[in-house]
């Protein structure tokens, strides 16, 4: 994590003009700490759909239901029920236990990121991951004695306070980061997700196989430790924003201030409910966002059942390998992002042109890669080479419609994240709710049931991807013109610089508020 750090810095301390502090610039220090903040968030999200793998006694639910898939008559894997957990939860009760996390963080989405602008954003992300991170020390016992419905009460107020996660996050960055840096760092800090998830599910496995209190407690624990030492340090040594920090060099807060607020010329004008409403370009990002968590949230929670259920890995193996495609995502994103800069800046593409053409790799990927491994039935290492594949790619939506708030609107862009990432976590969450609901029928074969799930995640993913490459946009909206806004008095513009188009054809003006 220290290489990364360095790396970050090294990238961006050639864009300075000003300050000349190296690795030790505070904005570097808090967008590493974000960056551990998103870590430990998906860690948190993620590190149950390893454990209930070793939760779940199949022995117990096998004679009822067909858990196992006997279908491929040359497989000489054996079911090790040495693995047998202590619960005999079907697969439809274990859709809602993976999905009950998701309600608590979705409904949170809007209020914190209406309550972050209002009061501040550093104690709503501290406090809320250090609720997040305490509650899980109390998943075991939720489990054991409250059973299906105390432990999803729990992961519930996990998901609350994870809740601030992106919305806090995204402020943060606001005050911190100047303008010039705020795409790069920006990736920086939401990398941090694929990079918990990585560590989340191999780690998860090999506690779930060697860990102490029957092995999968011990996924809760050592993970809730963690996360308890980042939401102290987090409230310790990380300020709301440069101007309130004690000890931030003087010309970095300069420096910063100056970016962020120097031509604050426009005061911030009301949110256009309306124009929103109707914008066709708003509503691809939208369903775009929507599909993508369907899909992914599908994966993300299910892949390490299916890895058990129908291709039998270990619990150890599992956990390392459900986190290869997430390994995948997280470099290629990285790879893929340098390719759209190239796309955008050799002019040899339209804005509009380079973010349909990498969100289709984003989305139509896996989708297509979804379609592939259901028809690969018994061969485990092509199934896990396809799926490796397609979520790698997936990580085009990062520079396609997950960055498009941007374009649209710059000085909306944060609603409308709210207001997309709220409506894909609610698609996200029925997705472990359909897997688990289809994969439970005993009088089907299991394989035949995985592959419906696939079907419909790969048609989600595809679907809502054309819809954005019919509807999306590059474009900046008339409706965020701030040409039309009241001009403050005393102050004058003073940019050179050409203004941007509208998509009506018109000009934005010469200086643009940073609100």
């Amino acid at each position: 994590m220290s290489a990364s750090k360095e790396a970050i810095c090294s990238s961006q301390e050639k864009d300075l003009e000003k300050p000349a502090l190296g690795c030790f610039a505070t904005r570097y220090f808090v967008t590493f700490m974000l960056f551990l903040g998103m870590a430990n968030a998906y860690v948190m999200r993620t590190n149950m759909s390893v454990a209930i793998v070793a939760m779940v006694n199949h022995t117990a639910i096998k004679s009822g239901e067909e858990e196992y898939d006997d279908e491929c008559g040359d497989r000489d894997i054996p079911i090790d029920d040495s693995q047998d957990g202590e619960f005999p939860w079907n697969a439809a009760l274990q859709g809602y236990i993976l999905s009950s996390f998701f309600y608590g963080y979705v409904i949170t989405q809007i209020p914190f990121g209406i309550l972050a602008k209002k009061y501040g954003s550093l104690r709503f992300l501290g406090y809320g991951m250090l609720i997040n991170s305490v509650f899980a020390f109390l998943v075991p016992v939720a489990a054991r004695e409250g059973g299906v419905w105390g432990l999803c009460a729990v992961r519930f107020i996990q998901g609350l306070g994870e809740g601030p996660i992106v919305p806090c996050t995204h402020a943060m960055l606001a005050k911190w980061i100047p303008p010039n840096e705020r795409s790069r760092m920006g990736a920086a800090v939401y990398a941090g997700a694929q990079f918990g998830t990585i560590i989340s599910m191999p780690l998860s496995g090999l506690l779930a196989e060697y860990g102490f209190d029957g092995g999968w407690p011990s996924i809760f624990y050592v993970f809730g430790i963690v996360g308890t030492v980042w939401s102290i340090a987090f409230l310790i040594f990380v300020y709301e924003d440069p101007s309130t920090h004690p000890k931030i060099d003087e010309r970095e807060k300069k420096y910063i201030n100056e970016s962020l607020w120097g031509t604050d010329v426009i005061k911030s004008p009301p949110i256009p409910f309306k124009s929103i409403v109707k914008s066709l370009p708003f509503y691809a990002i939208l369903f775009a966002h929507m599909g993508h968590n369907y899909g992914y949230e599908t994966l993300m929670t299910e892949l390490p059942t299916y890895m058990k259920q129908v291709l039998r890995f270990s619990l150890k193996s599992n956990g390392l390998l459900s986190s290869l495609p997430y390994l995948a995502m997280w470099l290629l994103s990285m790879f893929i992002s340098v390719i759209a800069d190239w796309m955008i800046s050799s002019k040899r593409f339209s804005l509009t042109a380079t973010r349909k053409i990498i969100n289709s790799i984003g989305q139509y990927g896996p989708g297509l890669a979804l379609i592939a491994a259901s028809y690969t039935g018994c061969d485990r290492a092509l199934t896990l080479a396809i799926l490796t594949i397609g979520v790698g790619l997936n990580g085009g939506i990062y520079s396609g419609f997950k960055i498009n708030h941007l374009d649209l609107t710059p000085r909306f862009a944060g609603f409308l994240m709210s207001i997309t990432n709220c409506s894909a976590n609610l698609a996200g969450l029925l997705a472990p709710i359909a897997a688990g609901n289809l994969i439970s029928d005993p009088s089907k074969p299991v394989m035949g049931q995985w592959q419906i799930v696939f079907f419909i995640a790969a048609f989600v993913y595809i679907i809502c991807g054309t819809f954005y490459n019919i509807f999306g946009s590059g474009e900046r909206q008339f409706w965020d013109n701030p040409s039309e806004d009241e001009q403050k008095p005393a102050l004058e513009s003073t940019s050179t610089t050409n203004p941007p188009r509208l998509s009506n054809g018109s000009s934005a003006p010469r200086a643009i508020s940073s609100s």
